[in-house]
């Protein structure tokens, strides 16, 4: 049976991120919060919990979820090929509303889904998450809802979509804590150069080019690419 917890009261805080590590270690779910909306989770590496997860949400396993990750330097335990641009952004923006899609660590034992030989990425800027992630190690996690209904920004909502589904919900308030409509993270592809933003969210393309300038948008191109035509082959009359 689904239980919830109070995360405002320290005593529940720390009952509930108990309960929640003994869920995940158990290949359940839980949902937490994040700083742009609360999210429904499972063990990375457990393919028992991740498949629960995408069954909990109505989705296959095309929709591969991200990841989050306690701290900055996991990000070299997960993923390959990491260029000193996405360095830059990830010191940048993490914690925070940013995801990066990597090269996967190709000798990791986990199924995330079809992602193709992919991991997406990010540090939640969020107490509660990031108190979650220090003790379970990184969560696939996406957002807290049936696929096409919006994302619960309360735990509350989360549990009319998902219900017993799910173990344990850690209630801590709105999310977005400001109480504003709930804007899902900024996702770049960083294995592609240069990199491309391909979902727009939490972080602009206008910070993101302070940090990385040729980053590019959804749908552009390169204003200058490499001229890929040859020397004509000479005539032979």
């Amino acid at each position: 049976m689904s239980t919830s917890f109070d995360c405002s009261n320290p005593g529940e805080l720390s009952e509930g991120l108990a309960a929640a590590q003994r869920a995940i270690a158990a290949k359940a779910c839980v949902v937490l919060p994040t700083d742009t909306v609360y999210g429904i989770g499972a063990d990375a590496f457990s393919p028992q919990g991740v498949a629960t997860l995408l069954a909990a949400k109505g989705r296959g396993r095309s929709m591969p979820p991200p990841v989050l990750i306690p701290r900055l330097q996991t990000m070299d335990g997960l993923a390959i090929d990491i260029s000193e641009d996405a360095r830059a952004l990830a010191r940048t923006f993490w914690p925070g509303g940013l995801t990066l899609i990597f090269h996967a660590q190709p000798s990791l034992s986990w199924d995330l889904g079809d992602t193709l030989g992919t991991v997406a990425l990010r540090m939640p800027d969020d107490a509660v998450a990031l108190d979650l992630l220090a003790v379970t190690g990184p969560l696939a996690v996406s957002s807290a809802n049936r696929t096409g209904f919006p994302a619960g920004q309360t735990a509350a909502q989360a549990r009319e979509q998902l219900g017993e589904s799910v173990e344990v919900y850690l209630e801590a308030g709105h999310r977005p804590v400001a109480g504003s409509d709930g804007v899902p993270s900024t996702i770049v592809d960083a294995t592609s150069e240069p990199m491309r933003v391909v979902r727009s969210g939490a972080v602009s393309l206008s910070a993101l080019r302070e940090v990385v300038p040729g980053i590019l948008d959804l749908g552009e191109e390169p204003t200058s690419a490499p001229s890929l035509a040859k020397d004509p082959a000479p005539t032979t009359d």
